[in-house]
Formats: structure tokens, sequence, C-alpha cells
């Protein structure tokens, strides 16, 4: 167990910053869309991003990258990458939402881009897309046990560990089963509730 635990720590340290990540850039990428030009390049590249397996693209930059950069590091970089591409759809629907009212009494008050989008904008999409974002941190969490193809010793990766060594599989990965739930389950459940009370304003 105490193997196990740790390998969830790593598993739990590369959903958190590969999140946030994915939260910051998909933010940053649903803002450009809205660029006409420049917009339509990002869509494509993320349409590319999405339709790609996730394990293919950790194997193909862990290959391409520098030898000093750790596979923790890729990673993560490739998983926040990854979902940035989700998360930036549910901004944009988001941003989509808030009606045309908004703008235009921003632009009658002759508000700058920044007051418009900071105070009025970006409260209403972000608020109504929380239960949407809260979904794919699960996701990702669900995720993460492709690591393993690029050397990271998360939680699978320790389990695989443990099991070759103990020679004890079934046991080994039905810890690690319940262990996933016990994650998981809380973080549903706390998601319902966002939705619930967010949703239904």
């Amino acid at each position: 167990m105490p193997d196990l635990l740790s390998g969830l720590l790593v598993t739990i340290q590369a959903t958190g910053i590969g999140y946030a990540l994915a939260l910051t850039l998909g933010l940053v990428i649903a803002m450009v869309r809205r660029v006409p030009l420049f917009g339509s390049v990002v869509h494509f590249l993320m349409e590319f991003i999405r339709t790609t397996p996730l394990v293919i693209q950790l194997v193909f930059v862990f290959a391409l990258a520098p030898a000093n950069v750790s596979a923790f590091t890729i990673g993560v970089v490739v998983l926040g990458i990854h979902y940035a591409a989700y998360t930036a759809e549910v901004y944009r629907s988001g941003i989509e939402g808030v009606a045309k009212g908004q703008w235009e009494a921003a632009r009658a008050l002759s508000l700058p881009g920044t007051r418009t989008w900071g105070a009025i904008v970006l409260p209403q999409a972000i608020r109504k897309v929380i239960p949407a974002l809260g979904n794919y941190l699960i996701a990702m969490f669900k995720d993460t046990p492709l690591l393993f193809a690029i050397g990271v010793v998360e939680l699978l990766a320790v389990a695989q560990q443990v099991g070759s060594r103990d020679f004890r599989y079934v046991e080994t990965f039905t810890i690690v089963g319940l262990l996933f739930l016990v994650v998981s389950v809380p973080s549903a459940i706390l998601i319902r509730r966002l939705e619930k009370r967010y949703v239904a304003v």
C-alpha cells in the first residue's frame, strides 16, 4: 500500500498541474478563436489534437523532446495541451452564451476590451461552464495511467512493479481500481453539486 500511495501522489500531481495548464491555455485559445484568420489556424490545430490519441501524442513528444527533460514534465505538458483543446470549446460555448446585450452595453459605455472581458464576459461565461470543466478534471485523472507509456512512475506503473515483484496482480490492480474510485467518486459528487448550484441559476 505505501508504494501504491506514492504512485497515487504522482498521479494526483500530474493531474493537478496538467489541469491548471489546460484551464489556462484553454481560455487563451477560446479568446484567440474569436480572431478571424488566426482563430481558424488555431481551430485546425485543436481539431488535430482532439482527433489523435493521447498516448500517441505522449510517445511522439517524448521521442522528440531533449534528453534533459523529464518524462513527468513531458507528460504533464502533453496532458495539459491535449485537454486544453477540450476546455477551449467549453469556454467558447460559455462566451457565446453571454447575451449580446452585455457586449452592446459594454460598447455603449466605451469600456476597454480588458475591462469588458475581465468584468463582464468571463465572469458570466466561466460560471456557466464550471460543471463541464469539472468533468474534464475527472477525465484527465483517469487518463494519467497513459503516462506509463513514457516511463512516468505513476499509480499504474507502481502497480505493475508491485505485481511483478510479489506475483499478486489481482490484489494489486483491485486496490488500484479502488484508489481511483476513492478520488473520482467524491469529485463527481462535488461536480454534480456545482452543476445544481450554477446551472440552475
